[in-house]
């Protein structure tokens, strides 16, 4: 799988262990950055990997920041990324299975490699399920196409 990979100066030091587990996985990594600790602004990481992925440059992105939170609401603002945040396999597997996520953000300060190996095996492993999830998911796609009334129907 083709996996962008970008943090901020709060997500560093994770990411770099990250781009480890996914390239240890067989995963073919772009890591956007950043570079190190010094303070950036995490917008520019989740514009960089939200952007591959909803232009079909990377089947899937991971972002790294203090929270995760940050990550997940820029990236969000990308038409046609589903961004969530997830601590814990079982969110992360049920993103994908019935959201279709295709980018997970990380929360650097709150776990580490270990717990970051379990939760991204369990999004990268897992497929969508499609079928009454799909009508959900296209409902999403009307709402950031800005057709709010079309999602009802």
């Amino acid at each position: 799988m083709r996996i962008h990979l970008g943090a901020d100066h709060a997500g560093f030091a994770l990411k770099e262990s990250v781009r480890d587990i996914l390239t240890g996985l067989g995963h073919e990594v772009t890591d956007v950055g950043t570079d190190g600790e010094d303070s950036v602004d995490y917008p520019d990481f989740a514009a960089a990997v939200a952007s591959a992925v909803a232009g079909g440059a990377a089947d899937a992105g991971v972002l790294v920041c203090g929270t995760g939170l940050g990550m997940a609401i820029a990236a969000n603002k990308v038409p046609g990324v589903r961004a969530i945040q997830a601590s814990d396999p079982e969110m992360a597997r049920m993103a994908r299975l019935h959201n279709d996520a295709n980018v997970i953000t990380l929360p650097g300060r709150h776990i580490g490699p270990a717990q970051a190996a379990e939760v991204l095996e369990a999004f990268l492993g897992t497929q969508f399920e499609g079928g009454r999830h799909q009508r959900r998911v296209d409902k999403i796609g009307a709402l950031e196409n800005g057709n709010g009334n079309a999602a009802r129907g």
